[in-house]
């Protein structure tokens, strides 16, 4: 009898041991809402859905009146503040060699220089204001230069695009959604399970990962274990981490998680 359960017991660990197969789809874990933080016409769309991006390659630019008046504004303050400089400059100049050729003169008197002191302090005075004038225009163009740069919209990572909801010449509003972006190296695989089959997952759980489309094969582990919304259908969802390696792995694939049982 016990010759009997031995070999019994050796065959069993002959047979490979049964498999839970439970469908599921790659999804991204990244996933970027693109859209504009100043309001303007859409001037330029660069990209289409499907298109591959890059780190902050620019994805649409932004066409804005507003902006351009307002740079418009700062530049003509800058050169008007520049002319005035140089004209006190000038003016001071002229004071200073006056009062030099005056003092050189046996006839000057002391109301005629300290005229010209005066005359000299109050434009020393101008010029120095005219100058903090230049100053803040400068700060002021380099600010709306800096500005303009949200103008154009980058992309935040690499990616794919999979939706654009925007045209050349629509009006975008701040906030308002143009493009959603992928990330296709922060891939997932999402899948549901069966409430009665929860005993072979655990948080942690190593299966096996197939992607049947593109004959993938490799390993995942169980990220997280997430309660059905619908109580009604008595099923878990469960999110997969996996090694993609370099194989090119869209989201929406088809894919297989294989757990022992």
């Amino acid at each position: 009898m016990y010759k009997l359960l031995t070999i019994l017991l050796f065959v069993a660990s002959l047979l490979p041991a049964s498999t839970l197969t439970i469908p599921g789809t790659v999804v991204s874990d990244s996933q970027r809402m693109i859209g504009s933080r100043y309001m303007g016409y859409v001037k330029e769309i660069n990209f289409n859905i499907g298109d591959k991006v890059k780190q902050d390659d620019i994805l649409f630019e932004i066409q804005s009146g507003e902006f351009d008046l307002m740079k418009s504004q700062a530049e003509l303050g800058l050169e008007q503040a520049q002319i005035f400089v140089e004209m006190y400059q000038t003016h001071l100049a002229n004071v200073q060699r006056e009062k030099r050729s005056l003092k050189r003169t046996k006839k000057a008197s002391m109301i005629d220089v300290e005229t010209l002191d005066i005359a000299a302090e109050n434009t020393k005075a101008m010029l120095k204001a005219a100058q903090q004038v230049v100053k803040q225009a400068t700060i002021k163009i380099k600010q709306f230069t800096g500005l303009y740069n949200y103008l154009e919209v980058k992309a935040p990572n690499d990616g794919v695009i999979v939706q654009k909801r925007i045209k050349v010449g629509d009006m975008i509003m701040p906030g308002m959604l143009a493009m959603i972006l992928v990330d296709l190296n922060d891939l997932r695989i999402e899948a549901n399970i069966a409430e009665s089959n929860l005993k072979y997952i655990r948080k942690n759980t190593q299966l096996k990962v197939t992607i049947p489309s593109i004959d993938f094969k490799t390993t995942g582990v169980v990220e997280a274990i997430v309660p059905s919304a619908n109580p009604m259908t008595h099923t878990m969802t469960i999110r997969v981490k996996f090694n993609k390696r370099d194989i090119e792995i869209f989201p929406g694939m088809y894919a297989k998680l294989h757990v022992e049982m």
